[in-house]
């Protein structure tokens, strides 16, 4: 009895594990995976990689650690009065008038508000290069659906030394105060027509004057440090103004500085010992402390004028327009052979009249053709300053 109740025991628990059936076996097996299908238009060399990695199924899902960012964007710098924005050249002004609309400028409140519509300057056209202005203390305007690009603006004297980086000199009328040389506008009425002006009647070192009772003298050499380089033109509303790349420059004694342009004016505004000329051309320099000086070409009628005729061929179709020429100019190809000068302290011959201004007036008069004359009156018929008293000034000239 005892030994049956054993062999019951035993077969309830089964057959020993040196015996394992063969349909267990195949239960603990590992289970066959199906060879992956390429989805349509899948590179197949990347599904082959992911099934040799296995399947996914058990992986642990990827879940990015909490206060990181999946993406981080770059945060471009604010807009502020005075940032040159550099769009390169061919860019849209668009891409500016976006960045103007997404980000406050200064005159701005807390809802982005302006209280002034900025204005887009144009700093040199030729480079690319634009600045944002402020909006006028007090103006009221929407918010910014895209800034306007202004006309192009004034910029005097202080653009010493412009790469293609540099601006043409000399501004639309409407960017200052008005002035002419006839008129309600001309040249008597400058005194009044602006507090800035008040120089041109009352200084006593004004130019141009009529040259004569130099001193002969030995004066040292202009180091004339001309290049070919970049240069663009245009009509000012007063004349025509060129605008030529950095590194030009005169050496007079211990001092250098940098030529920033020159411009036209019809009759030449200098005289010696009495005698008028046609036209005269002026190249205004600055130096490193912001004094002036002008190197004036005294020209008469006679032949074409090269250099003349290559500003001449680039002027443009409307005034306030920038025309960037696409070959090169030397200014030196203005100079006379013989260089010989008259030098003495005035000032600017247009509004304010600044003085203070070193004048070195060429001796040797240069040649220009009748036609190229008539070419430039045609824009400007007479923009020259009458001649100013001397006031007892010294002049020196080369002996």
């Amino acid at each position: 009895m005892a030994l049956a109740m054993l062999a019951c025991l035993s077969g309830l628990a089964g057959p020993s594990r040196g015996a394992e059936p063969a349909s267990k076996v195949e239960r603990i097996a590992a289970p066959v995976v199906a060879a992956p299908v390429a989805p349509a238009g899948a590179d197949p060399a990347s599904v082959t990689a992911s099934a040799a990695r296995g399947s996914t199924a058990m992986r642990t899902p990827y879940r990015p650690r909490k206060g990181v960012p999946a993406e981080r964007a770059e945060t471009a710098p604010e807009l502020s009065a005075g940032t040159a924005v550099q769009l390169g050249p061919g860019d849209p002004l668009d891409r500016l008038r976006e960045r103007l609309a997404n980000r406050a400028v200064p005159g701005t409140s807390n809802n982005g508000a302006l209280r002034g519509t900025p204005v887009i300057k144009v700093d040199n056209q030729a480079s690319g290069e634009f600045v944002v202005k402020a909006p006028a203390a007090g103006a009221a305007g929407p918010r910014v659906p895209g800034a306007t690009r202004a006309p192009p603006a004034a910029r005097g004297a202080t653009g010493a030394g412009a790469s293609p980086k540099h601006m043409a000199q000399g501004a639309a009328a409407a960017h200052g105060p008005a002035w002419g040389y006839a008129g309600a506008l001309g040249v008597e009425s400058w005194p009044v027509l602006h507090p800035s002006f008040s120089l041109c009647g009352s200084g006593q070192r004004q130019s141009p004057v009529d040259i004569r009772d130099g001193l002969p003298v030995d004066l040292e050499a202009v180091d004339f440090l001309y290049r070919p380089g970049f240069f663009s033109v245009t009509d000012n509303g007063h004349t025509v103004q060129v605008q030529v790349g950095g590194g030009n420059a005169i050496e007079v004694g211990a001092r250098r500085y940098e030529l920033t342009g020159f411009h036209f004016h019809l009759p030449g505004e200098e005289r010696v010992d009495g005698r008028s000329f046609a036209m005269s051309i002026h190249l205004v320099h600055k130096d490193a402390q912001g004094r002036l000086a002008v190197v004036a070409l005294v020209a008469e009628e006679g032949t074409e004028h090269p250099a003349v005729q290559a500003v001449w061929n680039h002027l443009p179709l409307e005034r306030g327009e920038f025309v960037a020429a696409s070959v090169e100019f030397d200014p030196m190809a203005l100079l006379p052979p013989r260089r010989g000068y008259y030098t003495y302290m005035g000032s600017l011959t247009t509004p304010p009249c600044t003085e203070g201004v070193l004048w070195i007036v060429m001796q040797r008069p240069i040649q220009v053709s009748p036609q190229q004359l008539a070419i430039f009156a045609r824009l400007h018929p007479m923009n020259a300053r009458p001649v100013q008293p001397l006031n007892g000034r010294v002049i020196k000239q080369s002996r």
